[in-house]
């Protein structure tokens, strides 16, 4: 299948990392002891449970980066489901190259594919409501960009990148005395010096909402740590008093959760069980040396 090559930002320098602790000076010192130099072989990667794949372009990049010469084929773009016992991807050329790879490989790979597998499982369990799901900060670091794309993936949508491209007004910030008084005085200094940036307050009571409802120019409130009575009433109360506020529940959600948050009319569910407590799943690597 002929897919782009391309791997998301920084995506590079976290190969070449995980590679350098790998094989420090010496390198594949047990592959250089029991396999000739000129030894070729053919491998597949393959999923021993249903996957929603992510990070295939960068597990590719893993076998190019150790052996240009390596020839890799993936099989199957992001987001593609599939089934127990599917394959992934093909490798053909050194025996070494590709078992030096393999680690490193299958780490990427089983790890975004989780990301992606489970972001798809909560997508599933929000359909027929409104609700988007989102992801947090809440990322492996020096991963985000990579644990976003999975997130996308599997078909959530990804949450502000980093303190740069978002306005998110929490407790701390509040109490740590970080923000005017005047909540409605800082939004409009916001809006003069970042005309297009998102504008998110949070909130924890439905008396801070009805407040904060009032502010002009905000785009959305996060509703922390309420429960779906709540919720529901907060979607009411947008409704009646600044309906192009879009509203975003957080804290907590699980899979058991997620649908009685999303039938409450919430615009957003964050969640930040998609990355920080994902599981890697099922992939192995099968060697076929060539004859």
């Amino acid at each position: 299948m002929s897919q782009s090559n391309e791997i998301p930002q920084n995506a590079q320098d976290l190969i070449d990392l995980a590679l350098a602790e790998d094989l420090a000076d010496l390198g594949d010192v047990t592959s250089q002891l029991f396999i000739p130099a000129d030894h070729n072989s053919s491998a597949t990667i393959v999923t021993r449970e249903s996957v929603c794949l992510a990070g295939i372009q960068t597990a590719r990049a893993v076998f190019t980066t150790v052996d240009s010469k390596l020839e890799v084929e993936t099989l199957h773009p992001d987001g593609d489901v599939i089934a127990p016992g599917g394959s992934i991807m093909t490798v053909h050329g050194s025996t070494r190259s590709i078992l030096t790879a393999e680690r490193t490989a299958l780490n990427f790979l089983q790890r975004l594919s989780g990301i992606a597998t489970v972001t798809q499982l909560y997508v599933k369990a929000v359909k027929g409501t409104q609700a988007q799901v989102l992801d947090t900060r809440k990322t492996t670091p020096g991963w985000r960009m990579l644990e976003k794309a999975a997130v996308a993936a599997g078909g959530g949508r990804n949450h502000r990148m980093g303190l740069y491209d978002a306005i998110m007004v929490k407790d701390n910030h509040l109490v740590a005395g970080g923000a005017p008084a005047d909540i409605s005085a800082a939004i409009d200094i916001a809006r003069k010096q970042f005309a297009n940036i998102c504008i998110e307050l949070e909130v924890d009571t439905l008396e801070q909402l009805q407040s904060y409802l009032k502010i002009p120019d905000i785009d959305v409130i996060l509703l922390d740590n309420m429960n779906p009575e709540f919720l529901a009433q907060a979607v009411g109360m947008r409704d009646k008093t600044a309906p192009s506020v879009k509203l975003e529940a957080s804290g907590g959600v699980t899979l058991d959760t997620i649908y009685a948050i999303a039938a409450t009319g919430v615009d957003f569910i964050s969640v930040g069980a998609l990355t920080h407590s994902v599981r890697a799943v099922d992939l192995s690597l099968e060697l076929q040396p060539n004859a």
